[in-house]
């Protein structure tokens, strides 16, 4: 597991959103953030974007 995807969970959580939750505020699925957590996949620029909005955060939060 990567920064990124550590981070990206840990980041989820704070904000109290399960991983169904978080995906429907993204307008994707469960499954797509359960790979993004693993790091098996990354999300696209667009899907990062829609990240940063709505965890409220920055890149920069999301990578280190």
């Amino acid at each position: 597991m990567n920064n990124f995807s550590k981070n990206l969970k840990q980041l989820r959580m704070l904000n109290n959103l399960s991983q169904g939750e978080f995906a429907k505020k993204l307008g994707t699925t469960q499954q797509r953030v359960s790979e993004w957590e693993c790091g098996k996949i990354e999300p696209t620029l667009s899907n990062i974007v829609k990240i940063l909005k709505v965890l409220n955060i920055t890149f920069e939060d999301l990578i280190e």
